[in-house]
């Protein structure tokens, strides 16, 4: 293995070397941290309905190739200074299109025994990639929905067990380990055992000691945090979504008194990167999570233009990348209108930025009559939170608009036809 993830106190160290120091101009102030991204379907399939996955410009669904597109993408995004990302065993949830309940992705036999050998391959497959191009695995076992198929808790236990000795069999030395994606979601309320913080604690001792020890943390709900598995953790896994830069920033502050020697790790939050802001201030790190393009099968791995493209933007500016900034007229995209990103006629329109703390509103208008204002970042039409929006029936020949109104008094427009 090329790669080697350790911890330093509140910093983390690849290679022996923190983070970042190895980039000539490097900024000194992001040195030790981990900047990520929400890769959760790495490894994604469905054993109940695998066909209604070819859609969003893709002819078939196959596995295998959503696997190899991600690997084929992580030298893009390592280029801009990502140093890791987020893999689920049992994925993640499409928020948009489809009932993640009716979904079969658990490769956990009943009992917890087991792993399906196929998601076991793809699951080496991804993390050697990653080792190859000096990234770190982030590696997820327990899923809410995907989760209910375990029996009991002692499969609970088993699988935890089952997941952690293939990672030491595979001599991995770039994996972080998250026991559960958002122990406290009510789909894990029929495992006690992952959502009551005595019981995480145990579990993840369990990963600790059948991994050979490898840095272990949980990562709770938009805003959750908890002593027990503060303290309990190698690394502080925290979630972002839902909160705004305030709220974030009380949560940091909350997990920094409980492990004040211990890397905090944001590895979901939104594409709202104005929260980079407060990591940047806090020293810690922030993971990106695009859960329309990135989290909906078949997700679209590279670096797209917009949301990814001016997030990779400003992880690279943070760190002190060079990389050429767009022109001004280039620094919002007006998303929804891409061609492949449809599904039963909906469409979901937002107004990406480059800087979106300099707007102070975005006023979206249909057929040129206003539809809806948004105020909050990722700026969204039918926003309900910073990582959820709800999509628009849209007609073919419709004329939409953003009129983007900036804190100075600057007036932007970008226009789109459906």
């Amino acid at each position: 293995m090329k790669t080697t993830i350790a911890t330093d106190g509140v910093d983390f160290r690849i290679n022996g070397a923190l983070t970042y120091s190895e980039i000539p101009g490097s900024r000194p102030e992001s040195h030790g941290l981990l900047f990520n991204a929400r890769f959760i379907q790495g490894i994604f399939d469905d054993q109940a309905d695998p066909k209604r996955f070819a859609r969003f410009g893709f002819s078939h669904w196959d596995p295998e190739e959503n696997t190899s597109r991600l690997v084929d993408a992580l030298a893009q995004w390592y280029e801009y200074g990502l140093r890791g990302f987020t893999v689920g065993i049992q994925g993640g949830g499409p928020c948009y299109t489809t009932d993640n309940r009716t979904i079969e992705n658990n490769p956990f036999g009943p009992d917890g025994r087991s792993l399906d050998p196929k998601y076991a391959a793809r699951l080496d497959r991804l993390i050697r990639a990653a080792d190859e191009t000096g990234m770190v695995a982030i590696v997820s076992f327990f899923y809410g929905q995907q989760a209910e198929r375990l029996t009991d808790g002692r499969a609970v236990r088993a699988a935890v067990a089952t997941a952690s000795r293939f990672l030491r069999e595979g001599g991995y030395t770039n994996v972080i380990i998250e026991v559960a994606n958002e122990m406290n979601i009510p789909p894990f309320g029929a495992h006690p055992l992952i959502q009551e913080p005595e019981g995480m604690a145990v579990l993840m001792d369990l990963a600790r000691e059948e991994s050979g020890g490898m840095p272990v943390g949980c990562s709770g709900g938009g805003g959750y945090a908890d002593r027990q598995v503060a303290e309990a953790s190698d690394v502080v896994l925290i979630h972002g979504n839902g909160q705004t830069r305030q709220q974030y920033y009380n949560l940091i502050r909350r997990c920094r008194e409980w492990a004040p020697a211990k890397p905090i790790v944001c590895n979901e939050d939104s594409q709202a990167t104005g929260q980079l802001a407060v990591a940047s201030a806090t020293h810690t790190s922030w993971g990106y999570y695009n859960n329309l393009t990135k989290q909906e099968p078949p997700a679209r791995w590279e670096i797209l233009p917009g949301e990814d493209t001016f997030f990779a933007l400003r992880m690279a500016e943070a760190i002190g990348i060079e990389k050429p900034m767009p022109d001004a007229d280039d620094r919002f995209f007006l998303h929804g209108f891409e061609t492949h990103m449809t599904c039963e006629g909906k469409r979901w329109i937002r107004l990406a930025s480059l800087h979106p703390e300099a707007i102070d509103r975005v006023d979206f208008f249909r057929d040129g009559e206003l539809y809806w204002s948004a105020y909050d970042e990722p700026f969204s039409v039918h926003f309900r939170s910073n990582w959820f929006q709800e999509g628009v029936r849209v007609k073919s020949g419709e004329s939409w608009k953003a009129v983007i109104h900036l804190s100075d008094g600057t007036v932007v427009e970008k226009q789109a036809d459906a």
